[in-house]
């Protein structure tokens, strides 16, 4: 294997190097500091990471000094949740300022919007009989942006659900009585954002959803790149969105999407694991660059 397939070959391996492009930490729903974050990609002996936290930028300081530091590098990213045609589509930039004035106004509108819904989620809960603190929800987010694993997490310290899962499925997921929409922005318009600020945007766990006429119109959108390699993605969908991005002149992206060891809901997978090539990280950089060349 060279790498650039959709097969999978081990970390050990002398002759190949590995990133992961899609990681979270304390900043947003992770359980790890970006530190951490950073120091365990250096332990699994990857050569770049992205941070890839929900509507923040605010882990990357910490994470560029601790990369600094171990000399690994750390690629500014960040998790968005926007509108698709079939609901929501979750999608990495990458290469992002974290001076933007554009960018930081866009993200704390994102995440007042977070603020929101998990305020009315609470809420929610309560008209049901489960009686949760809004302020224990922000205190398990700790300062960083507010997701349902949060709300998730306070449920299972108060005794009202066994696990996470078990949140979700009684309350919190899709079509359960206390979950509530996002307030989604259009793709188009993340993706301008994006381009604007410099950076590129990879399609996430886009799974099945990935048909050649739908990545065909994110592409059209402003799409760059689609996240090949994800724990959801079995090799039959790795091999079919290879396919489809190769035909769309889409780039391969990758990464674990790991939010520690005993993150917000069982880990799927651990830091480094799906082995995304350090040629794809390459990729997106000479793709940045022919793109800032033609601004």
């Amino acid at each position: 294997m060279d790498g650039t397939g959709d097969g999978v070959h081990a970390l050990s391996s002398p002759t190949h190097r590995y990133v992961d492009l899609h990681l979270h930490s304390t900043a947003s729903d992770g359980t790890l500091s970006p530190r951490v974050v950073v120091e365990r990609a250096h332990g699994a002996n990857l050569s770049a990471i992205a941070l890839t936290d929900h509507d923040t930028l605010a882990g990357l300081a910490e994470a560029c000094e601790a990369g600094e530091r171990l000399g690994l590098r750390v690629v500014s990213g960040c998790e968005f949740s926007v509108a698709a045609m079939w609901g929501e589509i979750h999608v990495l930039g990458y290469f992002l300022p974290t001076e933007s004035e554009e960018i930081e106004v866009f993200l704390a509108e994102r995440r007042t919007d977070r603020h929101r819904r998990a305020g009315g989620m609470v809420s929610r809960l309560h008209g049901l009989g489960v009686k949760i603190d809004f302020d224990q929800v922000l205190e398990r987010a700790g300062g960083g942006a507010i997701g349902r694993p949060h709300v998730a997490q306070v449920l299972v310290d108060r005794g009202a659900v066994p696990n996470v899962q078990d949140a979700f499925d009684r309350y919190l997921g899709r079509g359960r009585p206390a979950f509530i929409e996002k307030n989604l922005p259009n793709f188009r318009d993340v993706a301008d954002l994006v381009h604007r600020v410099g950076g590129l945007v990879s399609a996430a766990h886009i799974k099945d959803r990935g048909t050649r006429r739908a990545l065909r119109r994110l592409r059209d959108e402003g799409l760059d790149a689609v996240e090949i390699r994800h724990p959801s993605h079995t090799p039959e969908i790795r091999a079919i969105l290879a396919e489809h991005a190769a035909a769309l002149g889409l780039l391969p992206t990758g990464g674990s999407d790991w939010h520690g060891d005993s993150g917000p809901e069982p880990p799927l997978t651990t830091i480094g694991a799906q082995e995304v090539p350090e040629d794809w990280l390459g990729q997106l950089e000479r793709r940045r660059e022919e793109r800032a060349a033609h601004r």
